[in-house]
């Protein structure tokens, strides 16, 4: 039996690198409408878009039929997680509700995967959370501080993310960080999440934790406050991911 879940989109206009991110063309529509799009093609009872600006509701389409799926939340969150939490309580969602955070800039996210990630999350109830990742399989890759690593116990527990090349291989770099040759089994996480509503809300009332600061990464804070996260290898690669002005070149060139 497949599990029932919610998807949320977190969609916020302001960006460093790309302001207006989820409004950027790709191939006539909107960034963020390819995401509604993934998640609408999912099996998730509900797909809502959270966003803070009016520009970015007025130009969803809901493609499963004519009602709005646009959520106004507040501007002031500091994260996607935040903005999830606050639709889950304007909607009043049980605490055990299954809710999936799509990114509002993953246009290539398969719904396969928003599928899978919720069903991971059903298939183990004694985890708060789920996310899912891919085998690494080049060295640049492995070394690169903007791929998030992720390293998990024998039952599929996550015991640490890192932004710092894990599982470190001692012997495999008799010349420093450039000369290593071991780095198989590393996975790359993938910015995909299932909550269960009640760890959601647990989750954005906690402070920022000492190793969320240091490495950047929202997710320590539910590992440094010992919630399960169970991780399984995606189904499907999740395609580009847009951060920067190149990412968008890229994918309006694999999309044209």
């Amino acid at each position: 039996m497949s599990a029932r879940f919610k998807v949320v989109i977190p969609a916020r206009y302001a960006s460093t690198r790309l302001p207006g991110k989820p409004l950027l063309d790709i191939a006539g529509k909107p960034m963020v409408q390819w995401v509604v799009d993934a998640a609408c093609s999912s099996n998730a009872e509900e797909v809502w878009v959270a966003t803070d600006d009016r520009r970015i509701a007025q130009v969803i389409n809901n493609p499963r039929g004519s009602g709005s799926i646009s959520v106004m939340t507040a501007a002031e969150h500091r994260s996607g997680t935040d903005r999830i939490a606050e639709v889950a309580k304007l909607k009043q969602w049980a605490t055990d509700t299954i809710v999936v955070n799509v990114q509002g800039d993953e246009p290539q996210m398969p719904a396969a995967v928003i599928d899978q990630v919720a069903a991971l999350l059903n298939a183990h109830p004694q985890a708060q959370i789920a996310t899912l990742c891919t085998p690494i399989t080049a060295l640049d890759e492995f070394l690169d501080t903007n791929v998030v690593k992720v390293v998990k116990a024998d039952d599929e527990t996550a015991l640490y993310f890192s932004r710092a090349p894990i599982p470190w291989h001692r012997d495999g770099a008799s010349a420093g960080l450039s000369s290593q040759t071991q780095f198989m089994p590393a996975q790359r996480h993938l910015g995909i999440y299932a909550y269960r509503v009640g760890a959601l809300l647990q989750l954005t009332r906690m402070p920022p934790s000492s190793l969320e600061l240091a490495e950047s990464l929202e997710q320590l804070r539910a590992v440094q406050a010992g919630m399960r996260i169970v991780v399984a290898q995606a189904v499907a690669q999740p395609g580009i991911g847009v951060d920067t002005p190149h990412d968008i070149e890229r994918i309006r060139r694999v999309t044209q």
